[in-house]
């Protein structure tokens, strides 16, 4: 299909009915927009993965339920045949009650991706009746015939091949009908059908898989703010739009705590080439940021990005000295047990390792105790927590002259407790105390981008 936009809306942007109103008149906008990715209604994920928890007695869990219900009746008491859709939605909520007494006994993660991806279900379902009240042809499309990923529940991997073979047979006639398609993000199903999800974020990357199966022109991504700001501007007033972004610096900054884009929506559009555009459903007006394969201006610093809730393991031995596959057995243990390993730092007698708190579903950030009784067998183990990772974006960093002059004088005032550069010209990062991190994240903005 030509010219197709791929416009996927975030949480906030379906969050109730007026701002889903908002996001049918942006699509309708643009005639090019046929295929709409939605994640749940703001704040059901989080009401979800509590009752996934199994932590939940039988009055927690139909409080928990009220809530849900409460969000998606003030959607549908404002469409025409309410009691339809009460109905629906009551169907998807007794679901929801079984699986989360079904956690109360066994939690596994099979059973949390089963019930948090009902909160898509149920949001994709009311923005197409929505797309319909207001006269636009539109049908809900379950993205689980297409989305195939592996059996690993809670952080699931696509399978890229056979999503494009799916996409072809399942979805693209439905493009092809002159209708609004809108599906979910964030949810698959493994080839025995079970739902799975693609981890906490996914909505963007259901997103980017879609577009590189259905050959996109452009995929939008639509939040609650006018495209990429040089930080947070919840943290720092002073931050300002960014027009334009490469690639790279995309996924630098979505790497290192810019929550924007999820760290992985770029992988398939890079693939296909496929610029990314990222504005706000709430004030479309307003324009917002373009990614794109390269920017005619490329400057050193770029963005200061924030990431919390570091864990810091630094492993040290003698035996280090002069010796080989030290490094070797020590990922080989990390691997063994899931861990992906962030910074790495090393000196000739230990090494420095840091650990994002978790990207699963569950939230868990737990580091399995196993993992540090092996360690200990060959090295002694030191872990802090309660630090925050800051990480400024740019261009050629690594072959500037000043550059880390510029950015360390900028926070002379604050100790930094491991630093990561060289390894790509695109970023430099450093650990500092977690309740120093916005004032570090401040005087970042300050020096490196507002003088400029």
């Amino acid at each position: 299909m030509q010219n197709l936009d791929i416009a996927k809306f975030g949480g906030t942007s379906v969050a109730d009915y007026d701002a889903m109103s908002k996001c049918v008149g942006v699509v309708t906008q643009n005639p090019s927009t046929k295929l709409v990715v939605v994640s749940a209604c703001a704040g059901v994920t989080n009401l979800l993965v509590e009752l996934a928890s199994g932590a939940c007695d039988a009055k927690q869990r139909e409080e928990i339920i009220a809530k849900v219900f409460a969000i998606h009746k003030a959607i549908f008491d404002k469409l025409d045949d309410s009691a339809k859709h009460e109905a629906v939605i009551k169907e998807y909520l007794a679901v929801v009650r079984d699986l989360a007494v079904q956690a109360t006994m066994t939690r596994t993660d099979m059973i949390t991706d089963r019930l948090v991806s009902h909160g898509e279900l149920m949001s994709s379902y009311l923005i197409t009746e929505i797309f319909k009240q207001k006269g636009y042809k539109a049908v809900c499309f379950d993205v689980r015939q297409v989305m195939r990923t592996d059996s690993n529940f809670g952080k699931a991997l696509p399978l890229v091949e056979v999503i494009s073979a799916l996409t072809k047979q399942y979805l693209m006639p439905l493009l092809e009908d002159d209708a609004i398609v809108v599906t979910q993000g964030f949810i698959g199903a493994d080839s025995s059908g079970q739902t799975t999800t693609l981890g906490r974020g996914g909505s963007d990357y259901s997103a980017a898989l879609l577009g590189e199966s259905c050959h996109a022109q452009t995929i939008s991504i639509w939040t609650d703010v006018p495209g990429v700001y040089t930080t947070d501007p919840r943290l720092v007033p002073e931050a300002m739009p960014i027009p334009e972004l490469t690639y790279l610096e995309a996924a630098e900054m979505a790497t290192f705590g810019a929550k924007i884009l999820h760290p992985s929506t770029l992988v398939p559009a890079v693939r296909c080439g496929i610029p990314v555009y990222v504005g706000s459903s709430k004030e479309p007006e307003k324009g917002g940021t373009w990614v794109r394969p390269s920017t005619e201006y490329a400057p050193p610093f770029r963005a200061v990005a924030l990431r919390k809730n570091q864990t810091l393991i630094v492993l040290s031995s003698p035996k280090m000295v002069g010796a080989s596959g030290f490094l070797a057995q020590v990922f080989s243990i990390f691997a063994k047990y899931q861990l992906s390993v962030d910074l790495v730092s090393t000196s000739e007698v230990s090494i420095a390792i840091t650990l994002d708190a978790g990207t699963q579903t569950s939230g868990l950030s737990a580091i399995p105790e196993a993992l540090f009784h092996e360690l200990r067998e060959f090295c002694h183990v030191k872990i802090e927590q309660g630090l925050s990772l800051v990480a400024v974006v740019g261009n050629n960093m690594a072959r500037s002259a000043h550059i880390t002059a510029e950015v360390f004088s900028a926070i002379d005032e604050y100790a930094v407790r491991m630093i990561c550069y060289g390894a790509s010209s695109h970023n430099l990062c450093f650990l500092v105390a977690a309740d120093e991190a916005v004032n570090v994240l401040r005087c970042l903005h300050k020096h490196l981008l507002e003088k400029n």
